[in-house]
């Protein structure tokens, strides 16, 4: 190989002969704001097959930054940080030149709701391949310019070279080049040897400001001239307030009230004021709201509600099989908190005509839309701008607090509001995720192998994020009331209530059932993992009871009935490295496994678990969490364990502390010292997480993988611990049955 060949290797720019018939020239590539309808592609990946054109995603600026456009949000999963790597390496740019402008509907492509752990699967990989197309364009360019096959040139530092000493930046060659072409399916991304940021632990970009207090969040936007508001709402869901609304008028600090029908808020100059006013206004002034219905009692209530059931697995592989023994368990969980950390809040600005809200919802297009119907405005007079949010995810009250200040700020032309939402308004108001129960059946032969699975869900919707006016708390305040969109299920592969209740492990004979409970006596949405939580946690905490009846060690039963190997590799790492084998119980003290590929088709995800519990104190002490993940190609692999890590963490709170409280007419948790969430003391004494890098592969997600594992892990420690099985959470106070 000669000298140059070999650098240009090492520089990873060195161009692969292309034939290519030419690019057709669009429009633009912009999202919803651009004008018109987007062009769909479907021989381009991921999202890029609805928005082909380059300048949808990617622009160069005359200073040679590069901006890059992307329709999904940073939510603490350090999106941001892989994106700006997946550019950077394409575009051989430094990161440090690379910014990115995420989910405004003015600018961005229109990728829908960030959601599902798909952002690098759907957007990742959109902008990874709009790089590449953009990379061998501006060197078509340089090639043009110097009379040069483009397959001679090679790129370095955000500049085409051809080795004898011509060098482009592509600020340069941008100046001359559209960008509004459509991206050509057939142009590889740069080899792996190549490559200098995909795959390794690129510091996050997010991290600083929020380390060192600088603004990060909606709730430290300042605008010139910002009012702020409190909206004005009984205690809970299924509440209504009649507050004295001249006497809040003459409240020191209240400087107007605006009322829309039954919607009410409370404006100042100052919050502390309106903190106190809210506070007079809630003082006994509130009453039941008669057309929610009343909760029957949970969680045996789902089994009473009406349902719509549908087979959505079956298979009979060998229906002369012959089980010798029979087992069945039912699992539950109760209603959930999201729990964010910091209360809802968003800031608008009505202007000539058009409504701007900086809002933490993770779907600012479908939330443009449900606000631009509360309004009666048209939807292209709306923009809506993704703002961090803290301890933002999932549908909290982050939609909701963006149509309440929506409909203040029209009624303040000219003036910035800023609405946050009071610790007890969040607690009372956000959706909650919902109760579910699960039913399971198998029979053992008499190897003890399992040959047939019977696998029942009852769960209501896991989605009711706004698409209409209905959706949001003031669109059912107004006179009259906008109606909401009816529930639904969300269907296979992705699964609502049914997320995992599939298994991936192998049964010769199996029947899933998902039982949709359509009417929601409380209102609930989507809550990380959907599903999964707990069907997971059913299906793995059942394989160690199966495990149990047949005398295996409950890693081999489930290598026994798995036939994916990635999946076999990721459960033979998580065991090794937690030292399986090698592990000797002691007294309260056990161990517990459990494995998931998270929706049957993103991230796998094994979860081992060291736990004590302390039986005078109630308290569960999780001295070691080992995990091994497979996300297929690890853009970032530290990003990745902190997803892995704090899935771990916030399912552990989840399974075994958490539950909303409810008398039958409204909830009864407003703040933290009802609704508890696990503290710094009872985190895991040791982490650690394996990322099993497949370069190359598709992306596959992670954010929400390790939620059902650790769930089921956690349930099997106890039983191994303690010598019975908590099947209902949270596991802590649970009613267990002797193993």
């Amino acid at each position: 190989m000669s000298g140059q060949a070999s650098r240009r290797d090492v520089l990873g720019g060195l161009l692969v002969a292309f034939s290519f018939a030419p690019a057709a020239l669009a429009q633009t590539g912009g999202g919803e704001g651009s004008g018109g309808p987007p062009t769909v592609a479907p021989d381009l990946p991921g999202t890029l097959a609805k928005f082909p054109d380059l300048d949808a995603w990617i622009r160069i600026a005359p200073d040679g930054r590069v901006t890059v456009f992307t329709g999904k949000v940073e939510l603490g999963t350090g999106v941001k940080t892989a994106m700006a790597q997946l550019v950077a390496d394409e575009l051989d740019v430094a990161i440090e030149r690379v910014d990115l402008i995420t989910a405004d509907t003015s600018l961005t492509p229109n990728e829908g709701v960030t959601a599902g752990s798909q952002t690098l699967e759907q957007s990742g990989t959109a902008v990874a391949n709009a790089a590449a197309n953009v990379r061998l364009l501006l060197a078509e360019t340089a090639a043009g310019r110097w009379g040069v096959a483009a397959t001679s040139l090679f790129t370095r530092d955000g500049a085409v070279l051809d080795g004898q000493g011509r060098r482009a930046t592509y600020a340069e060659l941008a100046a001359s080049t559209s960008l509004a072409v459509r991206a050509r399916a057939d142009v590889p991304r740069k080899r792996l040897a190549a490559r200098r940021l995909i795959g390794r632990p690129v510091p996050r970009v997010d991290l600083p400001a929020k380390l060192t207090g600088l603004p990060s969040y909606v709730h430290d936007m300042v605008l010139p001239g910002m009012v702020h508001a409190r909206v004005l709402r009984g205690p809970s869901s299924g509440t209504r307030l009649t507050p004295d609304l001249a006497a809040l008028r003459r409240q020191s600090g209240v400087a107007k009230v605006v009322q829309v029908g039954r919607f009410a808020a409370i404006v100042g100059p100052r919050e502390w004021p309106l903190e106190q006013a809210l506070r007079v206004a809630n003082r006994g002034r509130w009453v039941r709201d008669a057309a929610v219905p009343a909760l029957p009692p949970m969680p045996a209530g789902l089994l009473t509600m009406r349902r719509e059931s549908q087979v959505i697995d079956t298979r009979r592989d060998d229906p002369a099989a012959r089980g010798i023994r029979r087992l069945s368990a039912r699992y539950d969980r109760p209603y959930l908190m999201h729990g964010a950390i910091g209360p809802s809040c968003a800031v608008a600005l009505f202007e000539e005509g058009r409504l701007t809200v900086w809002t933490h919802s993770q779907g600012v297009e479908p939330l443009r839309q449900a606000i631009a119907e509360l309004l009666a405005m048209p939807v292209d007079r709306i923009r809506c701008v993704h703002r961090e949010g803290a301890g933002c995810y999932g549908h909290n009250g982050a939609d909701d607090v963006a149509g309440d200040v929506a409909l203040i700020a029209r009624a303040m032309p000219g003036v910035p509001v800023r609405l946050q939402w009071s610790r007890e308004q969040e607690h009372g108001w956000e959706p909650l995720g919902p109760a579910m129960l699960a039913q399971v059946d198998a029979t053992l032969d008499a190897s003890g192998r399992i040959v047939d699975w019977r696998h029942q869900v009852w769960s209501n919707t896991h989605s009711t994020r706004p698409t209409a006016a209905g959706d949001l708390l003031a669109g059912s305040e107004v006179v009259p009331p906008f109606t909401p969109t009816p529930p639904k299920p969300i269907p296979q592969p992705n699964g609502g209530g049914d997320r995992n209740a599939i298994p991936l492990y192998r049964f010769p004979n199996q029947t899933i059932v998902s039982h949709f409970l359509p009417d929601m006596p409380v209102r609930v949405s989507a809550l990380r993992g959907l599903g999964a939580h707990l069907n997971i946690f059913a299906l793995e905490s059942f394989m160690d009871e199966l495990a149990v009846a047949a005398g295996r060690d409950p890693v081999a039963f489930r290598l026994a009935h798995i036939d994916d190997p990635r999946a076999a590799a990721v459960i033979r790492r998580a065991a090794d490295r937690f030292g399986w084998g090698r592990y000797r119980p002691a007294s309260n003290r056990g161990r517990g496994f459990a494995f998931a590929r998270y929706k049957n088709h993103g991230a796998y995800c094994a979860v081992a678990l060291d736990v004590e519990r302390i039986p005078d104190e109630g308290r569960l002490i999780v001295h070691r969490a080992v995990a091994a993940v497979d996300s297929g190609e690890a853009v970032n692999p530290d990003g990745i364990r902190n997803q892995v890590e704090g899935g771990i963490v916030q399912s552990l709170s989840w399974t075994a502390i958490e539950a909303a409280g409810h008398d039958g007419a409204r909830r009864t948790d407003y703040d933290w010292s009802t609704y508890p969430i696990l503290r710094f003391a009872d985190a895991p004494r040791s982490v650690s997480v394996e990322v099993i890098d497949r370069p190359g592969t598709p992306f596959l997600g992670t954010g929400e993988c390790a939620q059902g594992p650790t769930a089921a892990a956690l349930g099997n420690a106890l039983a191994a611990a303690t010598g019975v099985r908590s099947r209902s959470m949270p596991l802590a106070a649970g009613s267990p049955t002797p193993v």
